[in-house]
């Protein structure tokens, strides 16, 4: 069997880094694995693991160290990705069980959550993870924002560089990560891909000496398309304030496609707007953020309502074991089993509850647990429905 251990540094370029120019790149390409080298400052903090048989690289997996929050808690977050096997080793049991020990290590450094962009969505099924909502694309053309042109709001907007913007940039996402369910603060270090590629405008929409919203986008040619990476905003104000910047786009590109939180409402944003508004999913291109908790302790304190349920969690090496998840306080405590109706769930049944994606109801039909519909109306109770703003990729 391949033995597995951890990587980093320079000596990533001898082992988990060949394996990604073949699984991620157009391939063949002899200087693939040599550019791969302008990549290792973004893969500094990464906790990088290797399956080697033989001094042979088989497999590999990594993980970033980040913050996520979950129902109003927030959390370390093990980004995972990287996740690569040789083509002639697939079909052997090496990513899992590279998954395996790196959901284990990341527990050990104090990480509650995980999240990924899966190549093969069964395959995380079965690793515990949940699909959570796609982030949509608006689609209008500049013209059709232009009633906002007419209005006087406070604040103004300043634009520039990436580059001459970055801790502006940073700071608002960090006070958007206490506020906003499921969004996601990376390390400076990942983060920095897009400052020192430089190749983003950055706009900044502030009120009085608050920053209310932020946006970073492109230019793909004249006459052609205006690219938003993501609306962040911290109010409505600040959201117009971005739009009217947009609306002055007219005549210089033909479209500007803008990306959006799940619970955005594009054709509300002005009279008469013309928008298209689509979240397109494929694997492996476009695939949705999964998520699942890698410990119960994500769930202390989080933001719920009034309920009491036992629940046990099954076939899951970091979650197995019976709980007590109690609402009477506004937030949540969890506690060794007692008394109270009960539910059956494995770690993916109980992330899409945790998450807000799933209702119980959901949780059965999909086979991710048994729930009787007393213990349904209590696990309704405590976690709600919500939609996660899973923004924030750095």
């Amino acid at each position: 069997m391949s033995a597995i251990r951890q990587v980093s540094g320079d000596e990533r370029l001898r082992t988990a880094f060949t394996l990604y120019p073949y699984a991620f790149d157009e391939t063949p390409s002899p200087a693939a694995v040599e550019d791969l080298r302008g990549l290792l400052p973004y893969h500094e903090g990464n906790h990088t693991l290797i399956a080697e048989e033989d001094a042979r690289t088989l497999a590999t997996a990594a993980a970033f160290p980040a913050w996520q929050n979950l129902r109003g808690v927030v959390s370390p977050m093990a980004g995972i990705a990287w996740v690569a096997t040789h083509p002639a080793a697939r079909r052997q049991g090496h990513s899992r069980r590279l998954m395996r020990r790196l959901h284990s290590d990341m527990v050990d450094k104090g990480h509650r959550l995980a999240t990924l962009f899966p190549f093969h969505p069964s395959f995380y099924d079965k690793l515990g993870y949940i699909c959570l909502p796609q982030n949509p694309t608006a689609t209008f053309t500049p013209e059709g924002l232009a009633p906002l042109l007419d209005v006087r709001l406070p604040g103004e907007v300043r634009w520039q560089n990436i580059k001459d913007g970055f801790d502006t940039y940073r700071a608002f996402q960090r006070t958007l990560l206490p506020r906003w369910h499921g969004f996601t603060y990376t390390p400076d270090y990942r983060a920095a891909r897009v400052l020192d590629a430089a190749n983003r405008w950055l706009v900044t929409a502030t009120v009085g000496d608050t920053v209310a919203g932020t946006m970073t986008y492109r230019i793909d040619g004249y006459g052609g398309a205006l690219i938003v990476d993501e609306l962040l905003c911290a109010d409505a104000i600040g959201r117009a304030l971005l739009l009217r910047f947009l609306a002055q786009h007219a005549h210089q590109v033909t479209t500007i496609t803008v990306t959006v939180a799940p619970d955005d409402f594009p054709e509300t944003w002005a009279s008469g707007l013309a928008v298209r508004t689509e979240a397109e999913t494929a694997f492996p291109t476009a695939p949705p953020l999964m998520a699942r908790l890698l410990s119960m302790e994500a769930l202390h304190g989080a933001h719920c309502g009034p309920g009491r349920v036992a629940i046990e969690v099954v076939d899951d090496q970091l979650l197995a074991g019976r709980y007590l998840l109690d609402g009477s306080g506004g937030t949540l405590e969890v506690s060794a089993s007692g008394t109270g109706e009960r539910a059956t769930l494995t770690a993916a049944g109980l992330s899409g509850l945790a998450y807000g994606v799933l209702d119980p109801l959901d949780v059965v039909a999909r086979g991710l647990g048994e729930i009787t519909d007393a213990a349904a109306a209590e696990l309704r109770s405590l976690l709600p429905r919500r939609v996660p703003r899973s923004f924030g990729k750095g």
